[in-house]
């Protein structure tokens, strides 16, 4: 099960540790789902999720406050479970002694960030559904072009790695070269980022590695990115038949969403980089309504139906 330390999400975040006598090494959050909660401060803990990361905000904070020191004795330790990965405090609020103690009997993190509740609680929530996302691992180079996403696969040695680095030099940008991870962060959304061991460089054979960022900027690389478009590049094969119109899509699946995917035969000459550039413009032009195919086909069709009048054209002529 995938899962992301509270270390990460104090550096994601930029949170301050109320509780530093608390070993964070081994605590971890499983799930993207946080609560707030309100109900369980009122003394309702029948369908409390306590292995969620707990938030509190100005309203239930100003509820514990009215509280009286016998009805905290008494939620307090329903409340703060060994099984709840840690609370977070909002707009710099601070909890108070009784909170605290009892927070470091059961070792549970207490955290604490300057920022509004709700915009804390979207950015987090964004955040953890993309760390903790089903997620998978391919062979290819994701790269940026022209806002979309695109995944080049194919076999080693087959020139992903050049193509991606013609297209940095073109002005797009590097996501990931190599290794891919995929992960699923909604019902028809993929995303793609590198691992953090090789985020930002590239193997080219023959030279070996270099470092895009340090090299040309960091105009030239992002983080993540959606995967739209896949292009699978093969041997050139003078027996098969390839896609000349592309009236049909072709689709490749990954964790179950399906991708378009172009195969695209590779032979000395080819300009790998044109040719993902053009493929990319014309997936967004097809976003946008205009198929060129569907047009070409339309023409075709149009002037095969179309009347001809022979006696007209005669008098035309003559």
């Amino acid at each position: 099960m995938a899962s992301v330390s509270i270390e990460k999400v104090m550096d994601k975040f930029n949170l301050t540790n109320l509780t530093p006598q608390i070993d964070l090494t081994n605590i971890k959050i499983q799930q993207p789902d946080v609560n707030r909660p309100a109900l369980q401060l009122a003394g309702y803990f029948e369908h409390f999720e306590e292995t969620r990361l707990q938030i509190i905000g100005f309203v239930e904070y100003s509820y514990m406050e009215y509280l009286p020191e016998g009805r905290k004795k008494d939620v307090y330790p329903k409340l703060i479970s060994d099984k709840t990965p840690c609370f977070i405090f909002c707009r710099g609020l601070r909890p108070d002694d009784l909170f605290l103690e009892t927070a470091l009997k059961n070792n549970v993190p207490l955290l604490l960030t300057e920022k509004s509740t709700s915009s804390f609680m979207a950015d987090i929530i964004k955040w953890l559904n993309v760390r903790l996302a089903p997620c998978i691992s391919v062979h290819g180079v994701l790269v940026d072009v022209y806002g979309e996403g695109v995944l080049i696969t194919g076999e080693s040695g087959i020139g992903k790695s050049e193509a991606a680095l013609e297209l940095i030099k073109r002005g797009h940008r590097l996501v990931s070269d190599d290794v891919v991870e995929i992960r699923k962060v909604g019902k028809d959304t993929l995303i793609g980022s590198a691992p953090d061991i090789t985020r930002y460089f590239i193997e080219l054979r023959g030279i070996g590695i270099i470092d895009v960022k340090t090299l040309y900027g960091v105009q030239s690389v992002m983080d993540t990115a959606n995967i739209n478009l896949v292009i699978r590049l093969e041997d050139w094969d003078k027996e098969k038949k390839y896609d000349r119109l592309g009236l049909e899509e072709s689709y490749t699946e990954y964790l179950g969403n399906k991708v378009v995917c172009h195969n695209i035969p590779i032979r000395p000459g080819r300009n790998l980089a044109i040719i993902c550039e053009s493929a990319a413009v014309n997936y967004r032009q097809k976003k946008m309504g205009y198929n060129a195919a569907q047009e070409l086909y339309q023409r075709v069709q149009n002037s095969l139906t179309k009347p001809h009048d022979e006696d007209e054209e005669t008098s035309v002529i003559k």
